[in-house]
């Protein structure tokens, strides 16, 4: 098998769905305790628990078996953070580059440069590429330009936002992805293999089938009922009130419910409800108590049941408490994506056999949807809240960030 050095591992998201693509996780370097357990309770592959920047690459090829060259492939998506969208909407902007964090992709930059793969995959949040927003890719770009000078190496890097759906993962998340080959061969990127609704009629001529659904990752899970579910908080009442596929915007005065607070004065998130006809929403790492996505049945999502959401195998256990495991799989990339990655980057750039039939991690369709939960009427409590509520005036105009410029000036 194709040997693959694994950075920022963490659950091991992209290493599941490159396994399922016929590659082999040679070593994989985390710093996240939990993570790590997660991978050695998971698989037998060597992990390296430690920080990218204490860990000299001579180290981490040695755990590898491998002398540079060798690797097939790097992989891994260095902490998002400093790029991700939630810094605009609570300030207007982020810190990216300013940001202590951000220098993990130079460092994820050494280990290419050092271990010359035939080929390095990386992938970040979007905010990376924004436009006008894209310092942080412009270095990567000027990284790879300067370790061809320095290495004689001829990595051309073709990169694209992906939305998981599109290639079947029942979630919409989209995710940057830098892929590039030391020999200089372009990549394609895969194209997508279903539709959205919306689209049902143009693109279903072209013979694609529709997005998997949430319905068709967890319909048929039991609850483990030692797993504590309920939902908690002043908003939780009101959770059942709202119909699936929709979030606290149903209770404003252009939803269909009550006029309880202002257009989009409230994260996407806020009282977000899966659909079973739909994919999900993309699942947080780090989520309040009133924080979705939520399930129909207005609880939160059992672990076992973020994981067939991130399209992970059902024999991945993950280690640590509830918090943890929210966020070893809040910020895992889709499993599946990377198994459609791991295809198409092996035939085109590793000169593997083409791999054949149906995507190991592609979930079933289990259709005909069962039809949608019944919604409940908002509790006498929060009737008091109906009147008229201000819309959100636009991106770091809010109420958090005004004040925030007020206090400053």
């Amino acid at each position: 098998m194709s040997k693959v050095i694994s950075l920022f591992t963490g659950a091991g998201g992209m290493d599941y769905g490159f396994e399922a693509a016929g590659l082999d996780t040679a070593v994989a370097l985390e710093f996240d305790h939990d993570c790590c357990e997660t991978l050695r309770q998971s698989r037998m592959w060597p992990v390296l628990e430690g920080d990218i920047f204490d860990i000299p690459t001579g180290a981490i090829l040695e755990r590898a078996g491998l002398k540079p060259k060798e690797a097939a492939l790097v992989v891994g998506g260095p902490p998002c953070q400093p790029f991700s969208k939630s810094g605009y909407w609570a300030h207007g902007d982020a810190r990216r580059l300013d940001d202590p964090r951000s220098g993990t992709l130079s460092a994820y930059m050494r280990v290419v440069e050092e271990a010359l793969p035939q080929a390095f995959v990386l992938e970040n949040v979007t905010g990376l590429a924004f436009s006008g927003k894209d310092e942080g890719l412009r270095l990567l770009l000027k990284n790879i330009e300067r370790i061809n000078e320095r290495t004689g190496s001829n990595y051309q890097p073709r990169f694209e936002v992906l939305n998981a759906a599109s290639f079947g993962v029942p979630q919409m998340r989209e995710r940057f992805v830098l892929v590039a080959s030391r020999d200089g061969k372009p990549f394609s990127f895969p194209a997508p293999a279903f539709s959205p609704p919306s689209e049902k009629t143009s693109l279903l001529e072209m013979g694609l089938p529709m997005y998997r659904t949430a319905w068709d990752a967890i319909g048929d899970l039991n609850l483990d009922p030692a797993e504590d579910l309920e939902v908690r908080g002043k908003w939780a009442a009101l959770l059942p009130s709202i119909p699936e596929g929709q979030n606290y915007l149903w209770h404003t005065d252009r939803g269909g419910g009550l006029p309880l607070f202002g257009w989009r004065r409230r994260y996407w998130t806020f009282l977000l409800k899966l659909a079973k006809n739909r994919p999900s929403w993309t699942v947080q790492a780090q989520p309040g108590p009133a924080v979705g996505p939520f399930h129909w049945h207005n609880r939160r999502l059992s672990i076992r049941e973020l994981a067939r959401l991130q399209t992970f195998p059902d024999d991945v256990k993950i280690a640590g408490g509830r918090t943890s495991a929210q966020r070893q799989l809040g910020n895992a990339v889709p499993s599946l994506l990377a198994e459609v990655l791991g295809r198409a980057i092996s035939a085109q750039l590793l000169g593997l056999k083409p791999k054949r039939g149906a995507l190991k991690l592609l979930p079933p369709d289990r259709s005909p949807t069962p039809a949608p939960e019944p919604v409940a009427q908002v509790p006498r409590a929060f009737k008091k809240l109906a009147g008229a509520h201000e819309a959100h005036p636009g991106t770091g105009k809010g109420f958090g960030a005004m004040a925030r410029v007020q206090s400053v000036a």
